[in-house]
């Protein structure tokens, strides 16, 4: 029986990492980028991309901070040969002179237990390239290196493990995101302006009244928790001008955190 468009879309993720020098744009810039070609190719839709960080050692050759980015898509299983062929290309045209670039792709149900720890213990723990590619070969997820000594695969394989787990990063794209300008919004003018699931503030009250205003920051940058986006924000604190507007997106150094 032939499959129906919606049967045949599910999830994709790609990750990718190490694609930047010190004078280039940097590894999430190319992770939006790419996102949003492939949608505009009608190959897949972009849903979020997220930023991991990584272990910083002096043995790991990083270019600023050690962080990698993952991709989710809602994609075409039939097109999957199409979607790796246009990463490749992308990746090694664009990637930065010196880049160790490295990309993974995988679907939800490939990443297990076993690609969850790898992916934690890079967080922590300096990996070999052949951890990587044992643990993704168990499993048949798509790895490879593309451009230097190919040891970005390390962290695309990571990113992909820590964005499944729902519990690691920073959204560096959703929809409305990159286009929500500072201001003071109701929670429900939000809503119809970019995909953020919940309002938290840092004890973990989830705020629930949709009239509830807040003022946005050009650090409007929310996090991933138990698989939602999630945005922090704080007390105004005691000298605040609008007292219909109580919270404030969290502080540029408590986002810088994740």
């Amino acid at each position: 029986m032939e499959q129906t468009d919606t049967e045949s879309r599910s999830a994709l993720l790609i990750g990718i990492d190490d694609t930047d020098n010190l004078d280039s744009r940097g590894t999430g810039f190319r992770a939006r980028e790419l996102g949003v070609q492939l949608t505009e190719h009608g190959l897949a839709s972009l849903k979020s991309v997220t930023r991991h960080q990584l272990f910083v050692s002096p043995d790991i050759p990083y270019t600023s901070h050690n962080s990698a980015a993952c991709l989710e898509f809602a994609a075409d299983t039939a097109r999957r040969v199409e979607i790796t062929e246009y990463c490749r290309r992308y990746l090694a045209r664009e990637s930065a002179p010196g880049s160790d670039a490295g990309l993974c792709i995988a679907t939800p149900d490939q990443v297990n237990g076993r690609v969850a720890a790898y992916a934690e213990s890079a967080k922590r723990t300096v990996l070999t390239m052949d951890h990587c590619y044992e643990t993704a070969r168990a499993e048949g997820i798509y790895v490879e290196g593309l451009t230097g000594t190919r040891q970005g695969v390390i962290g695309s394989l990571a990113a992909v493990g820590l964005h499944h787990g729902g519990n690691d990063g920073r959204f560096l794209w959703l929809r409305g995101l990159r286009e929500l300008e500072p201001g003071v919004y109701a929670i429900k003018e939000l809503r119809r302006l970019v995909d953020i699931d919940d309002y938290r503030s840092l004890d973990g009250e989830l705020l629930t009244d949709e009239n509830t205003r807040m003022r946005i920051t050009e650090w409007a940058k929310p996090i991933l928790r138990h698989g939602r986006s999630v945005l922090l924000v704080e007390s105004e604190g005691e000298d605040y001008e609008d007292p219909s507007c109580r919270w404030c997106v969290v502080r540029k150094e408590i986002i810088k955190q994740y």
